[in-house]
């Protein structure tokens, strides 16, 4: 909950996000594909009716010009850049290249800088994105009214179909009003005193050294403020629930002040009852935690024949999990075609061109495939019985180390007595997406399985993050290849059995 309302209540001022508000008021440029309809085309019949609601859609085409258009990222490479986002962008790019000091720049991944410092010329820029940004957002504001008064007071030629149309027309309106209103407000506070509710920097997205998207970021430091404010407050109750609320931890540390604070309840002033269940499932005769000791980290050859030797070993029904989305392409691309050739499917989430659901369910279907995957399969894949036996991470899931997470890092409350706020911030992160991943593992009553860690550095402190009494052990490659060829005879014999008893 804390990452949609994150993703939600964020700001983005990129070239991607102004083509795509650009498209939504005048439609596919020309030559460009796609069917979707300008404002004008999609509400001919509210301007050639209302002379005041036509001006505003007029008025906000015309100002639209000054968005983006096709082949802006071509533009920003040449320094040639064309109109005020542009050249806004275009700054953007500049200042993120002459301030990258990570690394990241020859490596290939996206870049990032803070925005604090910025010259007067991006100060000016800055301002006349924020005028041009106005004369857009000005006359969808006075569609909007003349949008409410239509449907307040309708004429006879609007039937229930087009009352429908003018409403879905209204809601999407008030969307890109609010954008374009945050995009002004992230603007008009360049060069001024920091807001502290809010994160702001400037990026280059990046993927594998190609550029794919450049702008301008902003971020709630707490996003639970905003969505206390706009879902909490007006609700009568509100009950949030998962096995992993409460992720536990080192003696004395409250789990569920962690679960409050990320609640919203806190922004409320209110003190929720919480409630816990004990799980169903004995984690000690299901599962085992095995930490692999002598994978060495960077070393891709090795991390790629860890995965196919654990898959064969298992027989398939590997879920691997990545937090990088080049070491999982690379490593798919070092052993698909060796696991093939034993009768191994092996699939991959931003490989296969299929979307994720289908994967999971080809996965499900087929006990002898492996699921390769980022943290859309760590954190929402339910795949009970024989087709997910064994969870490979490929290393401890650290949290990023941007621009946001240090701001949030900085900030973070002492939840417990004697702990470390940034330190036990960034636990509380790990802590909670090997919850999550070890979740994957057992789903009913009769899955067994193991949940494989292929890292040295696995702090002992985070050891306690899995369900209490399951198995955790330290040891080689060699030795969990062994666990897992034995747990896969033993999930053979239980299977002979159950068929031999239904036979009777």
């Amino acid at each position: 909950m804390f990452d949609a309302a994150d993703s939600t209540f964020a700001a983005a001022l990129t070239g991607s996000e102004t083509i795509e508000m650009k498209r939504w008021l005048l439609g596919p440029e020309r030559g460009s594909k796609g069917r979707r309809r300008g404002l004008a085309a999609r509400l001919a019949d509210v301007a050639s009716y209302d002379e005041v609601g036509g001006k505003a859609i007029a008025a906000a085409c015309e100002a639209a010009q000054a968005l983006p258009g096709e082949g802006w990222l071509q533009r920003l490479a040449e320094n040639a850049p064309s109109g005020p986002i542009e050249n806004l962008l275009a700054a953007t790019r500049a200042t993120t290249y002459a301030r990258d000091e990570s690394g990241a720049r020859d490596a290939g991944y996206g870049i990032e800088t803070e925005i604090s410092g910025l010259d007067g010329d991006f100060i000016e820029l800055a301002g006349d994105a924020a005028m041009a940004l106005a004369e857009i957002r000005q006359p969808l504001i006075r569609l909007g009214i003349q949008l409410e008064k239509l449907l307040a007071d309708p004429p006879d030629w609007l039937d229930t179909q087009g009352r429908q149309r003018i409403e879905g027309a209204g809601f999407a309106l008030g969307w890109r009003v609010d954008t374009l209103a945050a995009w002004q407000a992230m603007l008009e506070r360049l060069g001024g005193p920091p807001d502290p509710q809010f994160v702001d920097w400037l990026a280059v997205d990046r993927n594998d050294a190609r550029e794919f998207d450049v702008g301008l970021h902003r971020r709630f430091l707490d996003p639970m403020k905003p969505f206390a404010q706009t879902v909490l407050e007006g609700a009568h109750g509100v009950m949030m629930t998962s096995a992993t609320l409460n992720p536990g931890g080192a003696e004395g540390h409250d789990g569920w002040a962690e679960a409050v604070a990320r609640s919203g309840a806190q922004q409320l002033e209110i003190a929720p009852e919480i409630c816990e269940a004990p799980s169903p499932f004995d984690y000690a005769a299901l599962a085992e935690v095995l930490i692999v000791t002598d994978v060495p980290k960077g070393d891709l050859a090795a991390l790629a024949g860890a995965y196919a030797r654990l898959i064969e070993a298992s027989g398939g029904g590997v879920l691997g999990l990545f937090t990088a989305i080049r070491r999982l392409r690379a490593v798919h691309g070092r052993i698909a075609d060796r696991l093939a050739r034993g009768g191994l499917p092996l699939y991959a989430q931003h490989v296969d061109p299929i979307d994720t659901g289908t994967l999971v369910d080809i996965f499900r279907d087929d006990p002898a495939a492996s699921l390769l995957g980022t943290d859309a399969l760590r954190d929402g894949v339910d795949v009970p019985g024989e087709s997910l036996r064994c969870v490979v991470m490929e290393q401890v899931p650290w949290p990023k180390p941007s621009i946001l997470h240090r701001a949030r890092r900085a900030a973070a409350p002492q939840l417990s007595p004697g702990e470390r706020p940034a330190q036990a911030h960034d636990d509380r992160i790990i802590r909670a997406r090997l919850a999550q991943a070890f979740g994957r593992l057992i789903r009913s009553p009769t899955d067994r399985g193991h949940f494989i860690v292929l890292s040295p550095a696995f702090p002992t402190r985070l050891l306690n993050t899995f369900p209490a009494g399951t198995p955790v052990e330290r040891l080689t490659l060699d030795a969990a290849l062994a666990r897992v060829s034995a747990g896969k005879s033993d999930s053979v014999d239980d299977a002979s059995s159950t068929t031999n008893v239904t036979e009777r």
